[in-house]
C-alpha cells in the first residue's frame, strides 16, 4: 500500500479546489450566455467530468428543474448522471435536443 503523505493530500485538495473553482466559473459563463451548454456536454473540460449534467442544465437560463429533468428524461438519463459518466448515445442525444 503507497504511503500517503500530507503533502499528496494537499495537492488532491488544490486540485480539487482548482476544479470546483473552474466549474463555478463555468456555471457563470453558462449564465451569461458566454459558454454553450451544448459545446460542454459533446467536448467536455477535464474538470467538467465529475460535474453533474443536472447541475450544469439548470445553470443554462431558462433551463430550470422541470425543463432540465425533462430533458434528462427523454434522452434516459438519470439525475445523478455526470457528465464523464454519459454514454456516447447519451451525449449525442442530449447535445442534439439542446441544439434544436
Amino acid at each position: 500500500m503507497a504511503d500517503f503523505t500530507d503533502e499528496a493530500a494537499y495537492r488532491g485538495y488544490d486540485a480539487d479546489a482548482e476544479h470546483n473553482r473552474l466549474r463555478a466559473q463555468l456555471k457563470r459563463d453558462l449564465k451569461e450566455g458566454n459558454v454553450q451548454i451544448a459545446s460542454v456536454i459533446s467536448d467536455p473540460p477535464e474538470y467538467v467530468q465529475t460535474a453533474k449534467v443536472f447541475d450544469m442544465l439548470i445553470a443554462v437560463p431558462k433551463y430550470g428543474k422541470v425543463k432540465a429533468t425533462r430533458f434528462l428524461n427523454h434522452c434516459r438519463i438519470s439525475q445523478g448522471k455526470t457528465i464523464g459518466g454519459l454514454s456516447e448515445r447519451q451525449r449525442s442525444e442530449l447535445v442534439d435536443l439542446l441544439e434544436h
